[in-house]
């Protein structure tokens, strides 16, 4: 149980406050033209983060195995949902077309 209560508080500290930040549009500008679209990548990551207290807290709480293994399950469609987000979020804005100036105009 040990292991769930620092996974819980690992992602808690550093996941969930930068996908919040994301999700809300306050990003520091230096990084803002790194991490274009901010706000689907924040709601990407709330997803992957959703995972862990998905699949920790019935542990924590001493749920039934049969409780525990649904959430399990409930847990990795949340960090496969976030991985798409993310994913179509990336392949989208590399597909966009640059312009260009063109030469001699």
């Amino acid at each position: 149980m040990t292991w769930q209560w620092i996974g819980l508080t690992f992602f808690s500290l550093t996941v969930l406050p930068a996908s919040l930040a994301m999700a809300t549009n306050r990003v520091p500008e230096r990084l803002r033209h790194r991490l274009t679209p901010v706000r689907p990548r924040g709601w990407a990551l709330l997803l992957i983060y959703a995972t862990a207290p998905v699949n920790a807290l019935p542990r924590i709480a001493g749920a039934s195995p049969e409780i525990t293994l649904v959430c399990t399950a409930a847990g990795g469609l949340l960090a496969v949902a976030g991985c798409l987000v993310l994913g179509l979020t990336i392949h989208t804005r590399q597909r966009r077309s640059v312009v260009a100036p063109r030469e001699g105009s």
